[in-house]
């Protein structure tokens, strides 16, 4: 998915601690149904984790009975838990690969369903000391990637590469991301390395939150992870595309007009025909995170909501 493609105007404020953004008006509150019992499993995306898990207990709040699981190990783990039945819920920070499709298509003679449910944006970040503001996609390739699919004529490894002087000029760049089992990871791969190779010394860590962490405590480290994990120790770096045109600041408003160069939608999977509607209780649970009060969560997680267009087009998949 290219960031081109979300292409719709929302009203969106940013915040020091996170980037936010207002509910469309015309979303659906919520309406709780009869009859809703039993027990989700949830398996895949670390970034969607923490979101997940507000969305659960959002939803419990309807259906005291209902019991959900939340595992959040990489978006790669969805797909083999969606075909193995052990989950019935797949978030992922990526789109399913066409290779993961066929494995499911093979073992049930349909394709998996998919829902937008949120839209995020992947951040670069430093620790909170470092002077640097912005960075050109150019340059984040010849700092992360082995092959510089970017452009870049020469690889960066120092802090005064980028321009930076006095003792930093000398200072060696420290690399963290994520493990290869994250869907981010598969996004930034594709999106910021040009589909090219993540150099040995980027240290790979088992999620997003201790991404940002190695971050916090390093003071020469450089890293990505989602913008819902951002905190107060470290800062998100604008972002160029090569050529003219200024930097671009990461916000609601410039990840959902497609400005910020690495904006994505988050999604569910889920085991059900096209033409068929999914159990009730994974139907609930959609419905609600496709609510105001659904979408709220993704707010107060740091991420954007879905306007009022996309979640028509969602709920309808649910008929």
């Amino acid at each position: 998915m290219k960031s081109s493609k979300i292409l719709t105007a929302i009203v969106a404020i940013a915040s020091i601690a996170r980037t936010q953004a207002q509910i469309d008006a015309p979303l659906p509150s919520y309406k709780k149904s009869s009859g809703i019992s039993g027990t989700l499993n949830s398996i895949g995306s670390d970034t969607m984790n923490n979101l997940m898990t507000f969305w659960a207990e959002e939803f419990k709040k309807f259906y005291p009975n209902v019991k959900i699981q939340v595992e959040g190990k990489g978006s790669s783990t969805a797909p083999p838990a969606l075909i193995a039945q052990t989950a019935q819920l797949g978030p992922m920070s990526r789109q399913m690969k066409d290779i993961e499709i066929d494995q499911f298509e093979n073992s049930f003679g349909y394709k998996p369903a998919v829902f937008r449910v949120a839209i995020d944006a992947i951040a670069i970040y430093v620790n909170l000391d470092n002077p640097l503001r912005r960075l050109t996609m150019k340059q984040v390739d010849a700092i992360f990637s082995s092959t510089r699919r970017g452009g870049g004529l020469y690889d960066i490894s120092l802090w005064g590469q980028l321009g930076l002087g006095g003792i930093w000029s000398h200072r060696t760049i420290s690399l963290y991301g994520r493990n290869s089992a994250s869907g981010t990871y598969g996004y930034f791969k594709e999106h910021a390395l040009f589909k090219g190779d993540f150099k040995s010394a980027v240290k790979e860590q088992p999620g997003s939150g201790s991404v940002v962490h190695a971050i916090t405590q390093d003071r020469d480290a450089i890293g990505y992870a989602g913008i819902g994990y951002i905190t107060s120790g470290v800062r998100a770096l604008s972002l160029k595309i090569n050529g003219a045109g200024e930097p671009v600041e990461l916000s609601a408003q410039t990840a959902l007009s497609g400005e910020y160069p690495l904006s994505r939608f988050l999604y569910i999977y889920v085991n059900k025909k096209s033409n068929e509607s999914p159990d009730p209780l994974v139907r609930e649970f959609l419905k609600f995170i496709l609510s105001k009060e659904g979408q709220q969560m993704v707010v107060k997680d740091g991420y954007m909501p879905l306007p009022g267009k996309i979640v028509e087009e969602e709920l309808a998949k649910l008929k």
